[in-house]
């Protein structure tokens, strides 16, 4: 037989609910606390996970769920996710949906059938509408982060996607340049879409003119930008290009430079993300660095509000955090 608290509290000379709350966390004379991990470590006791939660109804699990665990985006949400759950007393389970089910919705089973009091939903692909009004609909505690299909009655955290780019637009408009071209992403990513409004913001705002001809799309790869940039070469007569992430830019810098083409004195580049290469190119990458570990930590925190009831959570809404600028070497002012 495993042992008990009531073996615990024997071993240790105290009481069954003095164990209990030592377990729970609560605070016990320091004599009583190293005669209770003595006995824990002599008995080689486990508490029961699964009466402490039929007892609390809680299993003090959070489920996360990625669209892909190997995206190295999602290490900074993942960490922002985790700071919350520990200060909360949560452990975090981790899981990729494409190694494991046709879709992320699948995983919300598991909140249905009380193995995770919570499900953080994370993705920077588009969500379909119908998913998105099953957890809208749902009364279990989800929170989204990445796409929440312009529904603002969904809790849900991204970056401002659009923002980033608006201030990338503007600070080339500030070196001087007037005409900028770009480098859009896959439309199965929901970023692509709010980057792409925020340089036509810009563009507007500033009184610049667009040319549909120095638009041009790739599937956000260091080679979709490579062929993205050779193809707005033939084009011609812009002196900046925003990149909508920073593989792309880096792609695109490698066919200016084929082309003979001095970066950034003839040319200027600019990426989104601040992936770690991107300081460490020739010149080195002005770009938009996300948030990430915020995002993660203000889901984890509204996931929470959910599953404590808070009657001060805050209401189902969308939150888009700002990113921010970093300026290296491949602007120059004309």
């Amino acid at each position: 037989m495993a042992p008990t608290i009531h073996d615990v509290a024997r071993l240790a000379g105290t009481s069954k609910s003095t164990v209990s709350r030592y377990l729970n966390g609560q605070q016990v004379k320091k004599a009583t606390q190293e005669a209770l991990e003595k006995a824990i470590k002599e008995l080689n006791f486990h508490r029961n996970a699964n009466a402490r939660r039929l007892v609390l109804d809680r299993t003090n699990i959070i489920a996360v769920v990625v669209d892909n665990i190997s995206n190295i985006f999602y290490s900074g949400i993942i960490r922002g996710i985790e700071t919350v759950a520990n200060m909360k007393g949560y452990n975090c389970i981790f899981l990729s949906w494409t190694s494991n089910y046709e879709d992320e919705i699948s995983f919300l089973n598991m909140l249905y059938e009380g193995q995770v009091d919570g499900v953080i939903l994370v993705s920077f692909q588009k969500r379909t509408r119908e998913d998105l009004v099953l957890i809208r609909d749902s009364d279990y505690p989800i929170a989204l982060i990445g796409d929440h299909g312009e529904m603002n009655d969904i809790f849900s955290v991204d970056v401002d996607n659009a923002a980033g780019v608006y201030e990338i637009v503007e600070y080339l408009h500030g070196l001087g340049h007037r005409d900028i071209a770009y480098i859009s992403g896959p439309d199965h990513a929901a970023a692509n879409k709010y980057r792409f409004k925020g340089y036509l913001q810009a563009m507007e705002t500033l009184g610049m003119n667009y040319h549909p001809e120095w638009v041009v799309q790739s599937d956000w790869s260091n080679q979709g930008g490579y062929q993205a940039m050779q193809k707005l070469l033939q084009a011609k007569g812009f002196t900046a290009v925003v990149a909508s992430n920073d593989e792309t830019a880096i792609g695109a810098l490698r066919a200016t430079q084929e082309h003979g083409i001095n970066v950034p004195k003839q040319m200027s580049i600019v990426g989104f993300d601040d992936i770690t290469i991107s300081e460490w190119v020739y010149p080195s990458l002005t770009t938009v660095r996300q948030p990430f570990q915020d995002i993660g930590m203000k889901a984890a925190h509204g996931l929470f509000q959910k599953i404590e009831d808070n009657e001060n959570a805050e209401p189902d809404n969308h939150y888009l955090l700002k990113p921010r600028l970093i300026i290296r070497d491949s602007c120059g002012k004309l």
